[in-house]
């Protein structure tokens, strides 16, 4: 394939820290080690700041651990999750959003998955006093951000040492460092098992602050249903696609926006970025595709965003009524406002050559279809 066009120079970001600065401390040296400690001359500053920020996180780890871990894990959760799916850039964000919106359920913010070493110990000193760290808009689609936000819990397994593709971010340039991770294939039965511990510590870490059911969204979990089933298995799922034509481009972006605004190299793109976003598209739908079948009637809605965008109020109700939510009224003039006042937010928009759509057809044509474009 043609190699992506280079990006027009985009105007000086905002400052804000890496968010491998939450990292646990042996995760960062993990996540050095294995990337030949390949940080470039203008990011080594940031690397000296995380060898220090993540040695800070790990001891306020084990003092979170020693205040409320036997707490965490003798909580019995008030019910299951309900999660988010679908790839990237399919509306997983706006969708997770208005979720949000019903009081009945909670939520891990961008504080939680970004500092989830020490979440509840440092709370009200983030966003009460740090809230200038982080940009107000996302770098990806000027969408709001801010340490209260709903935010992807992938993050916390991340910066917590599970694998995960988003370690990508850090070193661009390189091959990934956990190629499996996305479905979990690449974890031994032990790796796997450490992943689910981690995952459910982490949520009880949640319920101890706020007992409501909660509401996930990380796009890696499409792949991931067995192993979530597993924990939960009540658990209810959202999945939302996407014509895939739009997506190739668009997650393109992401990841260099992503990379720019986090990682320790300076993105250059090209064949390695797009065979990522092509590979790793197939494993996540294929995995779905073989894998949604497990999850008991009642407990899974597909939605299409060309359908969902155009009406929010009714795409909602629908997923309320298809999942069994309880009343969708007593939330109904809060989609409502959350609609009218993102009336006017306009989504990026990409055109692929001749060449990208032939490429991307070729490579996802039978996805392509089986999602009905």
């Amino acid at each position: 394939m043609p190699a992506t066009p280079e990006p027009k120079p985009a105007p000086p970001r905002e400052w804000a820290p890496r968010l491998w600065e939450g990292l646990d401390y042996f995760a960062f040296l993990k996540l050095m080690a294995a990337n030949r400690f390949a940080v470039e001359p203008p990011y080594w500053y940031i690397a000296g700041i995380m060898s220090w920020t993540t040695f800070a996180n790990t001891v306020f780890r084990w003092v979170q651990d020693a205040r409320y871990g036997e707490r965490a894990a003798r909580l019995e959760l008030a019910a299951d999750p309900i999660f988010v799916l679908g790839h990237w850039r399919t509306g997983t964000t706006l969708l997770h959003e208005l979720l949000t919106l019903d009081g009945r359920y909670s939520t891990p913010t961008t504080h939680d998955c970004f500092n989830p070493c020490h979440n509840l110990l440092s709370e009200t000193l983030f966003k009460k006093h740090l809230a200038f760290l982080l940009p107000k808009k996302r770098p990806m689609d000027d969408m709001p951000a801010g340490w209260d936000r709903p935010q992807e819990d992938e993050f916390a397994l991340a910066l917590l040492g599970e694998p995960s593709t988003y370690t990508d971010i850090a070193f661009p340039n390189n091959l990934p460092m956990n190629p499996g991770a996305l479905d979990l294939s690449g974890l031994t039965p032990a790796g796997r098992a450490k992943w689910q511990r981690t995952l459910l510590k982490f949520v009880k870490m949640l319920a101890l602050r706020d007992p409501r059911p909660l509401l996930l969204k990380s796009p890696p979990h499409t792949a991931r249903i067995p192993e979530l089933l597993q924990l939960f298995p009540k658990a209810k799922f959202v999945h939302i696609r996407r014509n895939p034509l739009t997506l190739y481009s668009s997650t393109i972006k992401l990841w260099t926006s992503m990379a720019t605004a986090h990682g320790l190299q300076t993105p250059r793109g090209g064949p390695l970025l797009e065979a990522k976003v092509l590979r790793e598209f197939r494993v996540m739908m294929t995995r779905y595709f073989a894998t949604r079948d497990l999850i008991p009637p009642g407990q899974l809605v597909e939605v299409r965003y060309e359908d969902f965008v155009p009406d929010l109020v009714g795409g909602t109700r629908g997923i309320y009524e298809a999942l069994g939510l309880g009343d969708f009224e007593a939330v109904r003039p809060r989609i409502e406002e959350y609609a009218a006042r993102n009336r006017d937010y306009a989504p990026n928009k990409f055109t692929l050559s001749a060449a990208q759509e032939a490429v991307v057809r070729q490579q996802w044509g039978d996805l392509i279809d089986r999602l009905g474009y």
